[in-house]
Parts: structure tokens; C-alpha cells; sequence
């Protein structure tokens, strides 16, 4: 009997089962500092993020982001997988388990075949174990083996789920407030079409919650790219916060208490997220609404009859509201390496809708 072996085995087992637990089990965030799920998205994300980067920005660059969400699930399973196969194997051999093999196998690597094919639940029976303890750690491995299967099937669908809830959203979006979205855009396009804002910041709102509560449940599904290189649930976000800051700077007529709501929804989303992925406040490093953009945004708003107040009063509190986002918002943006949405729209480029209905890809 192999002590050390034992050990070696139980620990990891316990490591790797623990693990697997809190990615895809434990509904909360887990602030322990070393896990390897952690680990592993911490190290393989700016890797391929460098990668992304030597190519073609647009739709090539964003095409190969969009792999790396679900690869990065399948490669994380691997892992757990041969972790526990190389635990298992650990305890055969520290138990000193007398294994019938076939001529060419022996040593450790007999005990590694043998785990193999248990953790799968093959059942070849070429190779077999003649004493007891072999016998109960065997059965042990196969009822792990069928757990992690039964966990991977129930967790995929769940993911599923909440990313296409997430993008049902995103892809509204598109046409109440272009393609990217814009702060200017919904506000002109809802005064435009006598659209209730309320409802559409109560809407959003809800979303933030989901967002939030799905987000920091399974950190993955941050990585999920949206269907077009001009969307992303980061852009999104930031465009709904941008929006309640007017509202709440100086539209006297506008739904204040509604976009007040909306606004500590959306912020509280986006520190969340941060704190979760490690990622510190950054502000960005050009104003994204510079004296000019906000003069622009005026005219455009009372063009439509939103009526934003004057004064410096009204500048610096909008000033102060953007500070209480955009730092974390932009931090998401450069570790994601999803772009933040402009405050004015961009001239003569029409919505994915449109692009698509026009055969223009």
C-alpha cells in the first residue's frame, strides 16, 4: 500500500469533484481565490483574445471570439475528465490493487487503462481487479463517471437558455436603437415613433437582473458572443445606462423614477460582473462624450422634442452619473474585447435588420 498514493488520490478527487460543483452546480459566485475553472479562464482567455487580434477586425475577429465560449466549456470538461481518471488511477495504485491485465500492459499505466475505461463506464473487461478494495473503488468511479455525464446534460441546456434570453433582448434592441445601439438613437427613435420609454427601461431593467443573476451563476456564458460583430451584451448595457443618465441629468418630463431604477439595476450588473472576473474599474481613455458629442446630442434630442435642460448643472451631473459606470463598463470592453457603443449614432449605416433584408450581408 502506497500512502502517499492515497493521499495524492483523495485530494485530487476532492479538488476536481469540489470544482465541478461550483462551475456548474453552486448558483452564486464563489470568491475563493484559486479554483481551477478560474485558473483555467484566466490563463486560455488572453491568449486567444492575442490571437483574435492578428486578425481582420469585423466579422473574422469576431468569428473566431465567438469560439472560444463553448470550446472553453468542452476543453474544461476534458480537464475535469482526465483529472479524475488520473485520481482514480492514483488510488489503484495506491491501494496496491491487483489488476488482471493482458500481456503489455503493467505498472502504472495498467492502473491508468483500468481507470479509463471505468470513468466511461466501457466495461471491456480485459483487464479486471482480484481484490476487494479494487472492486469498491471501481464501482465508486463508474458512479462518478455517470454523475459527471448526468451534470454536462442537465448544465448545457441550461446555458442554452439563458444565453438565447440574453440575446432575445440584444437583437430587439437593433431596431429601437440601431446597429450598435446609441444613447441618441432610442431616445429620437422612441420620441419619433410615440414609443412608451418607460416600458422599454422597465424591460431592460429586468434584463440587467437576469444578466447579473445568470452571469455571475455561470461566468461562461460572458463569453458568448451575439450574433453580430456590432452587437454584445457589454455595448448593450452600456447604451441602456447611457440612456437613463440623460433621462435622469435633465429630462424633466422624461420617466425619471423608471430610469433611476434602471440605471442602479444596470450599474449594479456591471460591478458585479467586474468584481467576478477579477477586471478593476478603468476610465476610458477618450471622453466618450466630449463637449462637442454633448452639444450634438442636445440638438438631436430637442429635434425630436426631448427637451434636456441647460446649464452647467446639468452637465456635471451628468458628468458624475457617467462616472459611476463607465469605468467599470469600460473595464468589461477591454477584457472582453467587446467595443463600447458611441452616444450618437453613426451616419448612413442602416440596422442589422435592414442589412440583412437588402441581401448586404
Amino acid at each position: 500500500m502506497h500512502a502517499l498514493g492515497i493521499v495524492g488520490g483523495i485530494v485530487f478527487l476532492f479538488f476536481l469533484l469540489w470544482d465541478a460543483f461550483e462551475t456548474i452546480v453552486l448558483p452564486r459566485r464563489v470568491s475563493r481565490r484559486f479554483r481551477l475553472a478560474s485558473f483555467f479562464y484566466r490563463h486560455t482567455w488572453p491568449l486567444w483574445r492575442s490571437l483574435a487580434r492578428l486578425r481582420r477586425a469585423g466579422n473574422p475577429r469576431e468569428n473566431f471570439l465567438s469560439v472560444y465560449g463553448p470550446l472553453s466549456l468542452l476543453l474544461l470538461l476534458v480537464i475535469w475528465a482526465f483529472g479524475l481518471l488520473f485520481s482514480f488511477a492514483l488510488l489503484y495504485w495506491g491501494f496496491g490493487t491487483r489488476l488482471h491485465v493482458p500481456s503489455g500492459i503493467n505498472g502504472f499505466a495498467a492502473d491508468l487503462y483500468f481507470s479509463g475505461t471505468n470513468l466511461v463506464t466501457l466495461g471491456l473487461g480485459d483487464v479486471t481487479p482480484e481484490a476487494g478494495s479494487g472492486r469498491v473503488i471501481t464501482v465508486i468511479e463508474a458512479g462518478t463517471g455517470l454523475g459527471l455525464l448526468a451534470l454536462v446534460i442537465s448544465y448545457l441546456p441550461v446555458l442554452s437558455q439563458a444565453f438565447s434570453r440574453r440575446e432575445a433582448n440584444i437583437t430587439l434592441l437593433d431596431a429601437r436603437a440601431g446597429s450598435p445601439p446609441s444613447a441618441a438613437e432610442m431616445l429620437r427613435r422612441c420620441a419619433e415613433r410615440d414609443a412608451p420609454l418607460a416600458k422599454l427601461l422597465e424591460e431592460w431593467e429586468r434584463w440587467s437582473a437576469d444578466i447579473l443573476e445568470s452571469h455571475v451563476s455561470f461566468p461562461v456564458l460572458a463569453y458568448y458572443r451575439s450574433q453580430h460583430d456590432n452587437q454584445s451584451w457589454v455595448t448593450s448595457v452600456t447604451a441602456i445606462l447611457d440612456v437613463s443618465a440623460v433621462l435622469l441629468a435633465g429630462v424633466s418630463d422624461g420617466p425619471s423614477r423608471t430610469a433611476r431604477l434602471t440605471f442602479a439595476m444596470a450599474r449594479h450588473t456591471v460591478v458585479d460582473l467586474c468584481n467576478v472576473f477579477r477586471q478593476p474599474p478603468r476610465p476610458p481613455e477618450k471622453d466618450r462624450l466630449s463637449p462637442d458629442t454633448f452639444q450634438r446630442l442636445r440638438e438631436i434630442l430637442s429635434s425630436h422634442g426631448v427637451a434636456l435642460a441647460e446649464g452647467a448643472v446639468v452637465e456635471e451631473k451628468l458628468h458624475n452619473l457617467r462616472r459611476m459606470y463607465e469605468p467599470w463598463v469600460n473595464a468589461l470592453s477591454r477584457y472582453f474585447f467587446m467595443p463600447l457603443p458611441e452616444w450618437l449614432p453613426t451616419e448612413h449605416k442602416p440596422d442589422n435588420w435592414e442589412r440583412l433584408a437588402s441581401g448586404m450581408g
